[in-house]
């Protein structure tokens, strides 16, 4: 696939409110932490809707917050969102200056809406099918504790879906399927999107084009469907449909409806998946890919880059909000660049490779979204622990 790729991206983007340092074992916090399943209590790793944070608290965001927080501001408002953030990063870190990144989306007409429009002028991606839309921009609070895990970090997300409820599957109009490479990134926070999922890949696949699907904590099946199986889509077609599925441990649970990974990976085998990448925080990925766009590769671990841990254990660390969707930006760009390079099967592994150094390298900065003082930055940032990874495998 020599020349220009087009790589298009819609999902989930929106306004992350970055509380950081916030202990999951404070007093303040545990009056709100969950007891059961989908209660809308905050879970450790797990994404809850305001609305029912509320219930399950009685009382408002606001006031919930002061608790937590002790009354203090944000650290930071930044770019959030697995679609957006995801694009983003493959736009940073690819070579190809004739590839053309665009993302189909919308944002509220607030000043949350402003200030997001303002960020996302100032990355390399296209905003031709972005507009602000309704009254309340999409936005997620992100409570971070970089101790959790022995020091490795873990968030918990209270989000507000606001004006995605109005972004429908008709607004992708025919460009983007027209692409190279389609993304569907955390749809599951854009419901009209989500639920016609099915859909959309078959759309992509008649179209020719390669379809990336990354995944986020879906709070509507849980909440809706505890302790059952997530849907993707209308139908389990959407696997078939999906030449690369990007999710953490927990969602692949979940979307399976397996206990154990092993047997949530056969699902997928079953249901016909491209190829399959796991991420589980400081843990091994773990993947496949059956042979239909990456070369065949029955079984795929891999471990966590030591450069970053080394630096992170040194005290070089922001949080780790946002590694999953720049990991996923790191195998879309790697996937383009291999492409690009005329390699008609590409490795999972070279691309997993981009993926764990692009999600550890994260930990780096504060929130998910890096905004570059000019083209080039963040890859030259992130190279050298490309190399350093090289040697950790291969010796």
């Amino acid at each position: 696939m020599p020349g220009k790729i087009h790589i298009s991206g819609t999902g989930c983007c929106l306004v992350d409110l970055l509380y950081n340092n916030i202990s999951i074992r404070s007093d303040n916090l545990l009056p709100y932490l969950s007891k059961d399943r989908g209660d809308g209590g905050l879970t450790p790793g797990q994404l809850v809707f305001q609305e029912e944070l509320e219930r399950f608290a009685g009382k408002h965001l606001q006031e919930i917050l002061q608790e937590i927080t002790q009354g203090r501001p944000q650290d930071k408002i930044n770019v959030g969102g697995p679609a957006i953030v995801a694009l983003i990063h493959t736009a940073q870190i690819t070579e190809n200056p004739d590839c053309s990144y665009h993302f189909y989306g919308c944002g509220g007409k607030d000043a949350e809406g402003e200030f997001l429009l303002s960020a996302l002028q100032k990355t390399p991606v296209l905003l031709d099918h972005y507009e602000l839309t309704g009254d309340l921009t999409p936005s997620t609070v992100v409570l971070s504790d970089p101790t959790y895990d022995r020091g490795q970090g873990e968030r918990m997300f209270i989000n507000s879906i606001g004006s995605a409820w109005a972004f429908t599957p008709e607004k992708l109009g025919t460009d983007f399927f027209s692409s190279e490479i389609v993304i569907f990134g955390g749809t599951a926070l854009v419901p009209r999107i989500h639920e016609n999922l099915t859909e959309l890949l078959e759309k992509a696949k008649t179209n020719g084009c390669i379809t990336v699907v990354n995944t986020v904590f879906d709070f509507r099946s849980e909440k809706t469907r505890p302790g059952k199986r997530w849907p993707l889509g209308k139908s389990d077609a959407s696997y078939r449909m999906t030449d690369l599925l990007i999710m953490d441990h927990e969602e692949a649970l979940r979307m399976s409806g397996e206990a154990e990974l092993d047997a949530a990976m056969q699902f997928f085998r079953r249901n016909g998946t491209g190829a399959v990448i796991v991420t589980n925080g400081s843990k091994n990925i773990r993947g496949f890919s059956s042979g239909s766009l990456f070369k065949a590769l029955k079984y795929l671990e891999m471990p966590v880059s030591k450069a970053v841990t080394e630096k992170i254990k040194k005290g070089h660390l922001g949080d780790t909000t946002g590694c999953g969707d720049n990991f996923a930006g790191g195998v879309i760009a790697s996937l383009a660049s291999q492409l690009e390079n005329e390699n008609q099967q590409p490795d999972l592994a070279e691309a997993s490779i981009w993926g764990i150094i692009s999600g550890g390298y994260t930990c780096f900065y504060l929130g998910g979204t890096y905004l570059e003082q000019f083209p080039g930055e963040k890859r030259r940032m992130i190279l050298p622990y490309y190399d350093k990874y090289k040697r950790q495998i291969h010796g």
